[in-house]
């Protein structure tokens, strides 16, 4: 089994009586992230070792043990090993660490005890240096029994830093961490500022899969900028979610009604309200509530544009009908590694419909619209082909 261990036990160096773990990072806290990370891997218990018991850091373990994993808080290396299955493979990912989901993965499926290093040249004051010419990255795989070999160690040795002098003298395997990695954020950090930078930067990268010109432009920027103030406030997932529904709901009324252009402004700025919402639950692990706006968010444009056409004519109907089926056929069609950045999406059709409304032109956005939407279906089945 794989099992994970993480460390809650540096303050913030920018904001005293803060621990490094329970900085925002993202819509969550780091610790969260790290936990995040190491469920997406395939641990089934998690290990936290603590200096103090804060209130942020108590509401954030309870939080990891609400996605179906087992969280033990433990404040010696003794304490661990008691916690921790015998045979368990361990991960252990350093205090303040940032990092991604594939290189965590890829140190995850390995057998022996191994430390993801990187060349002592490029290594910032962060990576703790352990000889050879190389530092620690933050990340490494051992046997449960390395934590009884750290237990024999002075109490007062720095628990984390024991670890990997252990590892290290037992002449574990070291990988090389990618060169690229570093630039895309990997690192330790311990302050307050740095930590809202790098989750503003993962916010972003995480709607990298969706690599179109409306994402892109319009929901990337939005979503840096809203998403962490948004979650450091506390706010559910489900309240935003709850506030695009209502300007859905405005909005499709103001379709039908027949106030056209700021109808579709109004549904327009739900879909993306709704996206905001998509990212708070994608960190927070909320899979239910993403799977629905995920929905809603093909859903919602959708009704705008086929009432938009109902209001306008029969040739209008048609064009909305001939958007969102080609619309609904590239999004089956599409996969996130053939995506292509012109290819368009349900945002991206409402845009151009409600641009060509306010232009006073509705029928010719609809065209539009269709067009793009039929071009987009196009080039995913020319992909698939590739493919195949």
């Amino acid at each position: 089994m794989l099992a994970g261990l993480l460390f809650a036990t540096r303050e913030a160096t920018d904001r005293s009586g803060t621990l490094t773990a329970t900085l925002p990072f993202a819509a969550a806290t780091l610790i969260e992230y790290q936990a995040r990370l190491l469920i997406a891997a395939g641990a089934s218990q998690i290990v936290v070792i603590v200096s103090r018991l804060t209130p942020e850091l108590i509401g954030a373990l309870a939080r990891i043990g609400k996605r179906g994993v087992a969280v033990d808080a433990v404040r010696s290396a003794t304490d661990a090993l008691g916690k921790l299955h015998p045979l368990a493979r361990v991960l252990l990912i350093a205090d303040g660490l940032v990092t991604s989901e594939p290189v965590v993965n890829a140190l995850a499926v390995e057998q022996d005890d191994t430390l993801l290093v990187v060349p002592e040249a490029a290594a910032g004051t962060e990576f703790e240096r352990i000889g050879g010419g190389v530092a620690w990255a933050g990340l490494a795989r051992m046997d449960a029994r390395r934590l009884g070999e750290a237990a024999g160690m002075p109490a007062d040795y720095d628990l984390q830093s024991t670890l990997l002098h252990v590892l290290a003298q037992a002449r574990a395997a070291r990988i090389e961490l990618p060169a690229h990695t570093i630039a895309q954020g990997h690192g330790i950090e311990h302050r307050a500022s740095a930590l809202d930078q790098r989750g503003r930067a993962m916010l972003a990268a995480s709607m990298a899969t969706r690599p179109s010109w409306f994402d892109r432009v319009i929901l990337r920027p939005i979503a840096r900028l809203a998403v962490p103030e948004v979650a450091r406030r506390g706010v559910a997932t489900m309240a935003v979610a709850g506030v695009a529904g209502v300007l859905a709901s405005c909005g499709l009324v103001g379709v039908w009604s027949g106030w056209r252009a700021s109808g579709l402004i109004v549904v327009l700025l739900a879909t993306i309200v709704g996206e905001l919402a998509g990212s708070l639950a994608l960190f927070r692990d909320e899979a239910e509530v993403s799977r629905g706006l995920s929905i809603a968010a093909l859903a919602c444009p959708a009704l705008a544009l086929l009432l938009l056409g109902k209001g306008l004519g029969s040739v209008a109907l048609l064009l909305g009908v001939q958007t969102v089926v080609a619309g609904g056929l590239s999004e089956r069609a599409t996969q996130p590694a053939t995506r292509r950045r012109w290819w368009g999406g349900a945002p991206a059709y409402l845009a151009i419909v409600t641009a060509g409304t306010l232009l006073g032109l509705p029928i010719w956005g609809l065209a539009a619209a269709a067009i793009y939407s039929t071009a987009t279906v196009g080039g995913a089945i020319e992909a698939l082909r590739v493919q195949a």
